[in-house]
């Protein structure tokens, strides 16, 4: 009995995972239009300006391998940048070590992250994006230090780090 329910469940969770691309907007807020951003350029030209892997990250919602990227342990002074348009999203004084193995901060800067609910592991998660150009950050969880007790998990790829400079 134990087995049959198991099976059951495991059904579920696979044709839900299968089934969240054909969920409405307003179910899985993964359908952003590209009018809404204030950079926006067609698939080739961010090509053109992205490596193959900040295009998957950035465009396509991928995710770089945890431990990869050398920004997880800058814990220089600077600015943390989106590698799509450039714009200041974190500041060095928000990061810490989370230990997850990728770059992580407890608050960006005012204004520069939008976020949505993403379902692609069946469970909702906030997603981050750059408010400028739409491109995908990571995501931001509830398990961060104080003050904000947030917990921004962002792909190291996504990000260009500016030594020293301020806002």
């Amino acid at each position: 009995m134990k087995r049959r329910a198991l099976l059951k469940v495991g059904t579920i969770l696979m044709g839900t995972t299968g089934f969240s691309s054909f969920l409405p907007k307003w179910w899985s807020d993964k359908a952003v239009a590209a009018e809404e951003f204030e950079v926006t350029k067609t698939e080739d030209e961010w090509r053109q300006v992205l490596t193959s892997q900040q295009f998957h990250v950035l465009r396509e919602k991928g995710t770089e391998r945890p431990r990869s990227s050398p920004l997880d342990h800058e814990y220089s002074e600077g600015l943390y940048r989106c590698a799509g348009c450039d714009l200041p999203l974190f500041t060095s004084e928000t990061k810490f070590n989370s230990g997850t193995g990728w770059p992580s901060f407890y608050a960006p800067i005012e204004g520069a992250v939008a976020t949505s609910v993403d379902f692609d592991l069946v469970l909702p998660r906030t997603e981050v994006h750059c408010h400028r150009c739409g491109g995908h950050l990571g995501h931001v969880f509830n398990d961060g230090p104080r003050p904000t007790g947030k917990r921004y998990c962002m792909n190291g790829v996504s990000l260009k780090f500016m030594p020293g400079e301020k806002i």
